[in-house]
Order: C-alpha cells, then structure tokens, then sequence
C-alpha cells in the first residue's frame, strides 16, 4: 500500500437532462442517471446504486486482505448489499446498509474462523466507515 494520504479525483459531465458521464484517469467511464425511484430511466448506474455497490466491493476487497492475513483457504466471496434511504429529520439520507454474505470456504477450513474474519472485514471497511448510516451484516458460510 502507498503511504497515506491518498487522493481520488472523478470528474462529472452532465447537462440540464440526462445522462451524466463520470470518468477517472486511466478509467472507463460510466454513464450514471437518476433512479427509477427519482423519476430517472432505470437503465443507468445511479449515485444510490454507486454508494451502495461501493459498500459490497469495499468489503470484499477489505475480506480479501484479511483472510490473507489470517490464512483462511476460501473459494468465493458474494455480496448482495441493501441501502435504505429514508428522509430524518427533513434530511435524505441512507438511514441503513444490509450486507449479506455469502462465502465458500475450504471443506477443511472453520465456519468461525471465516465468520470473524468477515466480521473483521466488516469492521475494517474504509467505505462504511466513512458514513453515519447503520451498517448490518449477515454471514452465510458454506464449504467447498
């Protein structure tokens, strides 16, 4: 890992209706709209969409490291994640992420050992632990 602090820069196009591109150097772009639930077509990655798929990238990518560090022999990593929006206090905001998953372990691997491991994974993720929403996790571990 490089030395801290790192830096990310997006840059946004987007006109008075529409799609809006988003591009990151060295990226392909992504064509991003407002949901269905906002009146938005429903075909296109949305902000909700985003925030909430960076919560399951983040703790795949975070349960990669740790199972590493803990030697924990695992197959596959699914993630299905749920965002809540709701409005509090006038304000809308995420009020909860539902994280589940779903993980396949070796045959001679422990069911506890990866559930702490996904818990610590959990617990780690820079992308949850960057918002006030509530975050809850539900582990599924089967073996391989």
């Amino acid at each position: 890992m490089q030395k801290l602090p790192h830096q990310y820069t997006v840059r946004a196009e987007g006109g008075p209706t529409g799609s809006i591109t988003t591009r990151a150097n060295g990226l392909q772009s992504l064509e991003v709209a407002a949901p269905k639930q906002f009146d938005g077509p429903g075909d296109k990655w949305s902000p909700e969409d985003l925030l909430v798929g960076c919560a399951a990238d983040c703790l795949i990518l975070t349960f990669r490291a740790v199972a590493s560090a803990s030697k924990l022999d695992w197959q596959s990593l699914d993630v299905d994640a749920q965002g809540t929006l709701e409005t509090v206090e006038r304000v809308m905001r995420f009020t909860e992420l539902q994280l589940t998953a779903t993980l396949e372990i070796a045959a001679d691997e422990s069911p506890v050992k990866a559930t702490r491991a996904l818990q610590k994974a959990e617990a780690a993720c820079l992308v949850t632990n960057s918002l006030s929403t509530k975050t809850r996790l539900t582990v599924h571990i089967s073996t391989g």
